[in-house]
């Protein structure tokens, strides 16, 4: 950083912590009814009137869960919000306010708490949410973020992981791998740009899986959809460790087995010619990669006719079956290959 860009920035410790959080109240504002008491006082109050209280939590580690040397503030924070917000739909209930923490270290400045703050107000002017509370503290290490949400739905309404049922459809919103690929575009083109420190990123082309990487969105889309046609899943969970994984939660809670079909997995254009670039095999990267924020569900094979129908964005993948039956990937040779919840660790993948 430029001295005289260092100079423009506010020193976080130059208005202490009362001033600071005053400062960053201003930029936003509550519009929920269930909101009774915000930012401002010793604990938010809500209320909610016949209906169950959901509550998710958030930890993102700077270094493990982001970089900010490719990674923008204001992306930061509304991508923050995204992935606590994707736990609630992923139960079939609303989002309605978060509480959010930061532990920043001397290096950043007011000015880049702000940038946060703008990309939070972004995410919950998008998904009609209150921010109304949190905490900021000192770090040793870097920026810590945590997000707290509280949804709201009918009782008879939630759906959990543990509903699923043999020969239920298995389904998933949007595609998968994309955002593991907008990671790994940005990990080779940081190698290369700390190698020539004038030699530009080479991004064209590739805007869908950084987009899908950096910003990603929750499927809310798709949970007001399946409202409208009055449509409840027998089993849901959000999609952000990697399908493969996701799918063994989902038969572990439901026991129940599962077969899913490669030829059905939706996997983007942009996904594949990044995976031939540096050779990493995309289908691996949908099935183990993070970041998606997919809903993956299940509906009994009555309710066929209806999805094909009405709910668009949406493949069936595969179904369950026994839980004595395991759960596998069908290749189209008809190969049957164990699911496993491997998963991707940052240091094996830039190996």
């Amino acid at each position: 950083m430029h001295k005289n860009a260092a100079m423009q920035k506010t020193d976080i410790a130059s208005l202490g912590e009362f001033n600071l959080i005053e400062r960053l109240a201003t930029l936003v504002e509550c519009a929920q009814p269930s909101t009774v008491k915000g930012i401002g006082d010793d604990a938010a109050v809500v209320r909610y009137e016949q209906a169950e209280t959901l509550v998710s939590t958030e930890l993102w580690l700077e270094g493990v869960h982001f970089d900010l040397t490719y990674t923008p503030l204001k992306h930061l924070g509304y991508k923050t919000v995204v992935a606590g917000i994707s736990d609630i739909y992923a139960m079939n209930a609303t989002p309605r306010q978060i509480l959010l923490s930061i532990g920043v270290s001397k290096r950043f400045f007011v000015e880049d708490l702000e940038a946060i703050y703008a990309g939070v107000k972004a995410a919950c002017a998008r998904y009609g949410l209150d921010l109304v509370g949190g905490d900021t503290a000192p770090s040793m290490t870097g920026m810590t973020i945590g997000i707290t949400v509280i949804g709201e739905a009918p009782h008879d309404k939630i759906v959990y992981r543990s509903g699923g049922k043999k020969t239920d459809l298995l389904c998933l919103t949007g595609n998968l791998g994309a955002a593991y690929m907008g990671l790994q575009l940005l990990e080779r083109e940081k190698r290369v740009f700390e190698g020539h420190s004038r030699k530009q990123p080479q991004f064209q082309g590739f805007e869908y899986i950084l987009e899908r990487y950096l910003k990603p969105e929750a499927r809310k889309d798709i949970i007001d959809a399946m409202a409208a046609i009055n449509l409840r899943p027998t089993a849901m969970i959000d999609v952000s460790d990697g399908l493969a994984s996701e799918v063994l939660h989902l038969c572990r809670q439901s026991q129940c087995g599962a077969r899913i079909y490669l030829e059905r997995l939706p996997i983007a254009a942009e996904t594949f010619r990044m995976a031939d670039e540096i050779q990493i095999d995309a289908v691996t990267a949908a099935l183990h990669g993070g970041d998606d924020y997919e809903l993956l569900f299940t509906v009994p094979l009555s309710s066929y006719d209806t999805l094909r129908k009405d709910l668009q964005n949406v493949d069936i993948i595969g179904h369950l079956c026994d839980a004595s039956e395991g759960a596998f990937l069908i290749t189209p040779d008809n190969q049957a290959v164990e699911l496993r919840a491997q998963g991707w660790k940052k240091d094996e993948a830039d190996a």
